[in-house]
């Protein structure tokens, strides 16, 4: 029986990867290493590094506190290495903060109006819904990597020609 072990990558400790196509055409797929994206990001950029249709995962470099952001829709993050904290503020008016029709995440210019909804600290695995009608915002003490998913909109960042590898 052959014997596999699993490495755990994070923000300061990770290995390139590259595509692994069997029996297929490597110019279908293309590659790109969530660790490495938030490595080179800016704090709270949130990189693209994998999409289908108008859904993406955003790979994101935490460190500080991160500006308040809302969406017209849930999103969901988890923690990828480190410890995050989500604060909640439930909207008094979210359809006068962000348009219902619109996608993905928008940032908010200035704290938002509401009631304080509490907060969870996420660790490594740890995944919190991100839900329709609340702003929220992340802070994280040391640099680590989340990832939210999301629809494609504002705040995304497009890297693909930065990120992806497309051949083996």
């Amino acid at each position: 029986m052959t014997q596999y072990t699993t490495d755990f990558g994070s923000l300061h400790d990770y290995k390139k990867g590259k595509v692994g196509i069997i029996d297929d055409d490597p110019k279908r797929y293309v590659f790109s290493n969530l660790f490495e994206a938030a490595a080179k990001a800016q704090p709270w950029e949130r990189v693209a590094v994998a999409k289908n249709f108008e859904y993406v995962i955003e790979s994101v470099r935490a460190k500080g506190i991160s500006p308040w952001y809302t969406a017209a829709h849930d999103e969901f993050v988890l923690s990828m290495d480190g410890k995050c904290r989500v604060d909640f503020v439930k909207l008094d008016d979210p359809d006068a903060v962000v348009d219902p029709e619109s996608e993905g995440a928008h940032q908010l210019s200035g704290d938002p109006e509401g009631k304080n909804m509490g907060y969870v600290v996420l660790g490594r695995g740890h995944m919190a819904m991100l839900p329709v009608g609340a702003a929220y915002r992340f802070s994280a003490d040391e640099d680590c990597t989340i990832i939210i998913q999301t629809i494609d909109g504002p705040v995304t960042v497009h890297r693909w020609a930065e990120i992806c590898q497309t051949e083996a």
